[in-house]
């Protein structure tokens, strides 16, 4: 695969894979309207929590894909983010393959891929783990062009990381929207909050758009679960934060799929990146874009993930 540098002088935003199980048509209608209402450059598509959710929609990744190609988007196929049993390897193994003859681009979220694409083009995900240079360093000697970091890191490390990128030539990516992921279990307390197991879980998950909130004993919200996986009850919001991690070099802003209007927020984002509104207007639009969860910045600035940190 030839692959043409990432590095820009202007940010492009990105659509990250859906993390939920959406029906069918909610996932068709969201990826057509953002091919045609929406300013991102990179749009990712797969299933990337539950292997079992993959036969819901893969038949439509051709047809989708095309779709957002037509509309100028670049598509980057994900991989799952976990994996468990021999199911999952072989769907890790014929989901490279399948890609690799297509000559696709492919995210990797879990470190099983690399297995199937070591010294090939690919690409870093947000689910990957990666905390420091050195990691990176190894990544990109073994065909990793573009670097997705945690949500959690805070400006310092981003700084640091996105200098690294810079002497090895290549992109990064940082999350500005959306609940954080923060665990990956190998069991599913989705289904075990029904009374359901794992391998009979009925896809319990798909009755919770957003992710299925939890509260603490005193009912006050504090996580959301999404089969597997473990995420935040507040929004990431990088809104006031975003022309920091520009003038350092990020290259990639991504938007994460919720069931807000995203074709709203990306906009929004949009004209952030191109100064035509501040960071105040620009919370103020995606708060009334259908989101009624905290937004929080914490990570950034070093407190804990769940804060909001007001800006002068």
């Amino acid at each position: 695969m030839n692959i043409p540098s990432l590095m820009h002088d202007e940010p492009m935003l990105t659509i990250g894979p859906i993390l939920f199980h959406w029906e069918e048509q909610k996932k068709l209608d969201f990826y057509a309207r953002i091919a045609e209402e929406t300013p991102v450059n990179t749009v990712y598509l797969g299933e990337v929590i539950c292997s079992k959710r993959t036969p819901f929609f893969e038949k439509n990744y051709t047809a989708v894909a095309e779709r957002l190609q037509r509309a100028g988007k670049r598509v980057v196929y994900s991989t799952l983010s976990e994996v468990m049993i021999p199911r999952d390897r072989k769907i890790i193994h014929d989901f490279c393959e399948r890609s690799i003859k297509a000559d696709d681009e492919i995210e990797v979220n879990d470190a099983s891929a690399l297995l199937h694409l070591s010294g090939r083009p690919h690409r870093i995900g947000t689910l990957f783990n990666v905390y420091n240079e050195e990691t990176m360093k190894h990544l990109v000697s073994n065909g990793a062009y573009h670097i997705g970091l945690l949500p959690e890191l805070p400006r310092e490390a981003i700084e640091v990381m996105v200098g690294a990128a810079e002497e090895l030539e290549v992109s990064v990516e940082v999350q500005i929207f959306g609940r954080t992921s923060l665990a990956l279990s190998a069991r599913c307390y989705h289904a075990r909050a029904h009374g359901r197991r794992k391998g009979n879980c009925q896809f319990v998950c798909g009755q919770d758009c957003d992710g299925m909130d939890l509260t603490t004993l005193d009912s006050k919200p504090f996580l959301a679960v999404n089969g597997i996986q473990t995420l935040s009850d507040a929004y990431i919001n990088l809104a006031y934060e975003l022309e920091d991690m520009r003038e350092m070099g990020v290259s990639y802003f991504r938007l994460s799929p919720h069931s807000n209007d995203m074709v709203e927020t990306a906009k929004v984002f949009d004209a952030l990146i191109r100064r035509e509104i501040g960071p105040d207007e620009a919370v103020g639009k995606i708060r009334a874009s259908g989101i009624d969860k905290p937004f929080a910045n914490g990570f950034y600035h070093k407190k804990a993930g769940h804060e909001w940190v007001k800006q002068s």
